[in-house]
């Protein structure tokens, strides 16, 4: 997040009511709801995650244990545990 000068950017009446309840001080503006990701879209982690998770599943159901599985995968036999009996199959 790159900081901007209002100064910069902001009318100068708009500018004044907005220093009348921070005066000096720093403000995030949030983007508006309609565009906001959900996490790991735009980066694409979501996908890859997915994709490993159906993996797991995919070789869950064919018969590798979770112990397997977790030293396959470098996670936790408990995580693994989780994937395999996730109701929602896209819950990152």
């Amino acid at each position: 997040m790159k900081y901007i000068n209002a100064e910069t950017i902001f009318p100068q009446q708009l500018l004044k009511e907005i220093q009348t309840y921070i005066p000096g001080g720093i403000l995030y503006i949030p983007k508006p709801e309609e565009s906001h990701e959900k996490w790991g879209q735009s980066s694409g982690s979501r996908e890859y995650l997915n994709t490993r998770n159906e993996e797991i599943r995919q070789r869950f159901s064919k018969g590798s244990s979770m112990d397997e599985l977790s030293d396959a995968f470098c996670l936790s036999y408990h995580s693994i545990k989780k994937i395999v009996y996730s109701k929602n199959k896209d819950s990152i």
